[in-house]
């Protein structure tokens, strides 16, 4: 169900000021600990929609329900932003509707939900309202090698214009731009749709130039382009009627060999980013690759950044159609200088129209706004911004896709589920916030559990995004530092909480960590993931342990033992010891129960820490989602 705006005005798309970062207690300071965060919760009967749900309250008393723990001592990806596309389709729905009601969508967008990213085609996608084009388009059997009629005057009209007032609205916007298609003069079937590049030095230095081109068009017009790719969705051989092309990845390092020395003679500091296309490669383009590019299949991305090009490119870019996130994760293990980004997923009308709302924003909460940022996307940036309430005009491809926001042919403009989800990190993260450690029950695949993602802003602020995989409300606590406080969040609700204040803990990084215990899976427990597990398997009895190396001798202030979501494993009586040599061990801790069994040391060394279990449950097993050391306290 979408909330219907009936009177398409600037009055109309007015939003409350709670639902600004601003509304955030002026008490709270970034050097005390926290004392409240603040709530904002869409559900997915859109009863509510980003509303701001007051404060709940931080306090000592460890929490009797699943809790996940926020580390913001541990810093991953710098978060670029969110945002959508002003595809021509966008463009073209907007421009129906008065100047006034247009500002008014406008300012919505990106300034009240702040959007900040954008991703724009160089060219017509599947999603214009006019007949296929590119900026260098001559009759069919002549070339234009030195770009004579190269032209962007058709973005003039109403693109630009767009574009422009959107950096008004928000200064902090960023953009990139990729091509469907290069001008049909440069590919083997003479077509903007299907072929490939001809295989030749001329032509791949023409389509090196024609988007270095591009870019300086667009700086003239007053709109900077941060990032480009050069093929969108470069394995899609086939597309259904409209641009698109097949550019494996060899052809794609002849041309970004010749991009990126332009790019850098000609002034610009405009990134390039490979790839563009799905976390796995779907079927259907795997059983059409060439022989060519049979190194290709589900390993574009490693291909292309094992070539020579690399050097010149900053990152990868990936879709959402097919796959999972975790890819995402795979490249950065294997590539961590090279960044991720997340570049284009649509939203799509359900079965049955009145449930698209609530399927959409489950999937994109779990998949995008906290599965993409939790697997390294340094930006999440759905499709069209704006469509008609036909989901178009389109020219072949999708005719379920949803935009931000849908405008009727009577000017009713509708926010979608999109305009939520994104607005439910591009409110509240300001430019510079970085993803931080955060425990985690949920998964991309759904189970049913408590799916977070947590971030620090230079301000020092905390942002803590929860999706309620469950259909029931549930209720879960958010530890930070030695303080906590629970919520209980409605069935499949998402929901933003922001606080200030400091946690003063120093976590170390798991990374080469390895366990043993008394159970399988034991390094389920020092995986950095609390939705996977250690478990025992069997009733709890004494004797039964889980014991880590740390991989050399260190300071190590505290330990944490945590079971994670599985509440009824807790341990019934435990006893934590620790060795610097594996041999010789001195036991520091003993306890019973509860989802944290955690020993503070105030002094010494070690490498390995071992729990054991000191009492039985023959009705209970004994289970450990994730192991966590933090550095000794300075004095």
């Amino acid at each position: 169900m979408a909330l219907a705006l009936t009177a398409p005005t600037a009055a109309a798309f007015t939003s409350p000021a709670a639902f600004s970062p601003a509304a955030v207690p002026a008490a709270f300071s970034p050097d005390a600990a926290p004392a409240v965060a603040r709530v904002w919760v869409t559900t997915p009967d859109g009863a509510l929609r980003l509303a701001d749900r007051g404060t709940v309250a931080f306090g000592r008393a460890g929490a009797d329900v699943p809790t996940v723990v926020v580390d913001p001592g541990r810093r991953f990806q710098t978060i670029e932003g969110f945002g959508a596309s002003i595809t021509d389709s966008s463009a073209a729905v907007l421009y129906r509707l008065t100047p006034a009601a247009r500002d008014a969508v406008m300012v919505s967008l990106f300034r009240d939900d702040k959007l900040s990213y954008l991703r724009q085609p160089i060219g017509a996608s599947d999603f214009t309202d006019e007949p296929a084009y590119t900026y260098d388009d001559v009759p069919a059997g002549q070339t234009d090698y030195a770009l004579r009629h190269f032209s962007i005057a058709h973005d003039r009209a109403q693109i630009l214009p767009l574009l422009r007032r959107a950096r008004e609205l928000n200064p902090y916007l960023k953009i990139m731009a990729t091509p469907w298609s290069p001008p049909a003069w440069m590919k083997t079937n003479g077509s903007l749709v299907g072929g490939r590049l001809i295989d030749s030095p001329r032509v791949y230095q023409a389509y090196a130039a024609y988007l270095v081109k591009f870019v300086r068009a667009y700086r003239a017009e007053g709109v900077a382009v941060d990032a480009l790719t050069i093929q969108n969705e470069p394995q899609n051989r086939t597309p259904s009627g409209y641009p698109g092309m097949d550019l494996p990845s060899w052809q794609a390092a002849e041309v970004i060999e010749r991009l990126g020395p332009m790019l850098r003679a000609a002034g610009l500091s405009t990134k390039i980013l490979g790839y563009d296309h799905n976390w796995s490669e779907h079927p259907n383009d795997a059983a059409n690759t060439p022989a060519d590019s049979v190194a290709d299949i589900d390993h574009y991305p490693q291909e292309l950044l094992a070539t020579p090009a690399a050097r010149w490119i900053s990152g990868t870019a990936y879709h959402c159609y097919y796959g999972d996130p975790s890819a995402m994760t795979a490249l950065h293990d294997e590539f961590p200088r090279k960044d991720i980004y997340f570049t284009e997923c649509s939203g799509s009308r359900s079965s049955d129209p009145a449930h698209t709302f609530s399927d959409t924003l489950k999937w994109h909460a779990r998949n995008l706004i906290i599965g993409s940022t939790r697997n390294w996307a340094k930006t999440v940036i759905n499709w069209n911004l704006a469509l008609d309430e036909t989901n178009g005009p389109h020219t072949g491809g999708c005719g379920t896709c949803t935009g931000v926001v849908t405008v009727a042919s009577d000017g009713t403009v509708t926010r979608n589920a999109e305009y939520y989800t994104l607005g439910h990190v591009a409110r509240f993260l300001r430019p510079g916030a970085v993803r931080v450690a955060g425990t985690s029950f949920g998964t991309t695949g759904w189970n049913g559990q408590i799916q977070d993602v947590a971030f620090a802003n230079p301000d020092g602020s905390t942002v803590l995004v929860a999706h309620n995989q469950n259909d029931n409300p549930q209720t879960f606590g958010v530890r930070f530092g030695d303080r906590s406080f629970t919520y209980t969040l409605p069935g499949g609700a998402l929901a933003t909480f922001v606080w200030s204040g400091r946690s003063g803990d120093r976590p170390l990084d798991p990374a080469g960590w390895t366990a043993t215990g008394s159970g399988t899976d034991a390094a389920l427990a020092v995986d950095d993931d609390a939705a996977t597990r250690f478990t025992t398997g069997t009733p709890q009895r004494p004797g039964q342990y889980l014991q880590v190396d740390l991989g050399r001798v260190q300071p190590v202030g505290r330990i944490v033992f945590d079971t994670g979501a599985s509440v009824g494993d807790t341990p019934r009586g435990w006893a934590i010891s620790v060795s610097a040599d594996g041999r010789r061990w001195a036991e520091v801790a003993t306890g019973s129960g509860g989802q944290f069994a955690s020993a503070t040391l105030s002094r010494g060394q070690f490498r390995h820490v071992r729990l054991t279990l000191t009492a039985a449950d023959p009705a209970a097993w004994w289970s450990v989602a994730d192991v966590r050391a933090y550095r000794r306290a300075h004095r």
